[in-house]
């Protein structure tokens, strides 16, 4: 078959040339460290990660302690995808705890999908090339950081399952057939964006070693078919899933808007999603060597690639490039590509697969600098973020049972500040956005912003509570209380806001040991404080207040 002879053919070397490379102890070095950083900080400074810690401690038998009964249920007809954690929520929480099954998941995220790479590459190429380590890196990137737990998974499943498929090529077609039918629909369930990786990879793979199979007409109908029978069994999960689902992700919410990267700088940016962590310029120099690796192996002539893969790679650049930032409720969607684009193009070449004794030290050398410097600037930062944790922690103590808290934060002038680096990641989005969330677990509170979308998540939000949930989940910066430019700007997705004194018990601010940029340190009358923790303030509303936002000029006329 050509997807293994071809790769034989070009290895062959003199057999005192080729150093012998072994990537086993950077791979298991960098296995343990994720399982240390997620052992060791509770809450990282991962965006999504507390909202769905909080989600998974309901569906793992929270939701059964007062006041939950009266304010969330599951239904599980409102969406056929990005269920996965939510399903092992309500099969594996009871028995392991929330709290367990939250950080198993949080590191099967960071690490599923560089050793799916790796576990890729090595069934092309065979051996464990020092390269193997490079992919390490691409356990950090954006949708990490993000806590796209669901999406990190899935790719990690797409990759492994693809392993399997190279495996299963020229057998027996109905064999083929039931395990991609199989695979296709583990992974609709796990993201629907999995299964889209998956099935560029597969045809990736189907396509050959060569791009000569495109100059002859036997080969190409010969490609055609093989692509079908890819294709067929990968869309019926999601087509039968799709037709018993009531609605898609925030369809009755104006979901299908679509908002776009309309210019070079966004598109780059976007592009760079792939690498990018908490401080853009750390990451890319730690991501520079082993791009330079790349390079100077293809000028040596030291570097074999799989064209269908290549391929594959450039379709994923071009989706990145061109799809949407926000569409069906769902932001960021044009994240997902570029990381996609990494590890199709880094599974698909083997640089410096000759080298020297020598030389295949430096390349571990430079290529393991690399790789675990990233891993120590990530801890650094989880580290840093603890006393933020803390302070939230602190004030949640303070908030009863049964209440009602509104999640507010400040939003500074800038976010460039070397000691608060963990706080913001890629083009300044927050990581703290998603902490107020776990005043549900924590003190059995009531907050608007936990994940229960439709089409997106089975948790729903019961009458009356729901007319003060925002299932989308976004802070908003204090300066909206005090500003009616901005409290209309955003009353069309958070309605409650014209209300809030009556609404809300309490206001927990985030981010408060730095002003904001709209009104500073000032607060609106009728706030008494109840705890500063620094980052975290909380306040308690005094309802006999009037719902009207006062007049502040200072910073509205920003706002509007």
């Amino acid at each position: 078959m050509d997807q293994i002879a071809t790769p034989a053919v070009v290895a062959a070397e003199p057999e005192g040339l080729a150093a012998r490379q072994d990537s086993t102890i950077a791979i298991t070095a960098f296995v343990a460290l994720a399982a240390v950083l997620v052992v060791l900080f509770r809450f990282p400074p991962v965006l999504d990660y507390p909202n769905h810690y909080t989600r998974i401690w309901l569906l793992s038998g929270g939701i059964g302690e007062k006041p939950f009964p009266e304010i969330y249920a599951v239904d599980w007809s409102r969406t056929f995808t990005n269920v996965g954690i939510d399903i092992l929520a309500t099969w594996l929480g009871p028995f392991v705890g929330a709290d367990r099954l939250a950080r198993a998941l949080l590191f099967l995220a960071i690490v599923l999908p560089p050793l799916g790479a790796i576990g890729l590459h090595r069934a092309l190429f065979g051996g464990r090339h020092h390269w193997q380590t490079a992919m390490l890196s691409l356990g950090w990137c954006a949708t990490m950081i993000g806590g796209f737990i669901n999406f990190q998974i899935g790719l990690g499943m797409a990759l492994f399952f693809a392993c399997v498929d190279l495996r299963l090529q020229d057998k027996n077609p109905a064999l083929v057939f039931v395990w991609r039918l199989a695979a296709a629909l583990l992974l609709t369930v796990m993201h629907i964006f999995s299964l889209g990786f998956y099935l560029a990879i597969v045809c990736g793979l189907e396509f050959s070693w060569r791009i000569d199979i495109l100059r002859s007409k036997a080969g190409l109908v010969r490609l055609a078919g093989r692509l079908a029978l890819v294709l067929g069994p990968c869309v019926l999960p999601p087509l039968a899933l799709y037709l018993r689902t009531p609605a898609l992700p925030d369809a009755d919410n104006n979901g299908l808007a679509l908002i776009w990267n309309d210019g070079v700088v966004l598109i780059v940016l976007n592009l760079l999603s792939a690498i990018i962590t908490y401080v853009p310029v750390v990451d890319v120099l730690l991501v520079l060597p082993l791009i330079l690796i790349c390079t100077r192996a293809a000028r040596a002539g030291d570097i074999r690639m799989h064209a269908g893969l290549a391929v594959a790679a450039c379709g994923l650049l071009f989706l990145s490039c061109v799809s949407p930032r926000h569409t069906f409720g769902t932001g960021w969607i044009s994240w997902r590509f570029p990381i996609m684009t990494a590890l199709v193009a880094m599974a698909m070449v083997c640089p410096f697969a000759n080298l020297t004794r020598r030389q295949a030290l430096l390349l571990a050398l430079v290529i393991n600098l690399a790789v675990f410097g990233r891993g120590g600037w990530i801890g650094w930062n989880w580290w840093l973020a603890q006393k933020d944790v803390a302070a939230v922690e602190a004030v949640l103590k303070k908030v009863p049972a049964g209440a009602a808290v509104l999640p507010l934060g400040h939003d500074p002038e800038t976010a460039s500040d070397p000691a608060h680096s963990s706080r913001y990641f890629f083009v300044r989005e927050d990581t703290f956005r998603h902490l107020p969330t776990l005043a549900v677990p924590f003190s059995h509170a009531f907050v608007p912003t936990l994940f229960t979308a439709k089409g997106k998540q089975p948790l729903s939000v019961l009458s009356p509570w729901s007319e003060i949930a925002v299932p989308e989940g976004n802070l908003l910066s204090i300066g909206v209380l005090s500003c009616a430019a901005m409290m209309q700007e955003y009353r069309n997705f958070t309605p409650y806001l014209s209300d809030w004194r009556r609404r809300f018990d309490f206001i927990l601010v985030a981010n408060a040991d730095i002003p904001d940029r709209y009104v500073g340190t000032l607060m609106p009358a009728g706030l008494m404080l109840v705890e500063d923790a620094g980052f975290a303030k909380l306040y308690a509303i005094d309802k006999t207040m009037p719902a009207e936002p006062l007049s502040i000029p200072t910073g509205c006329a920003r706002a509007s």
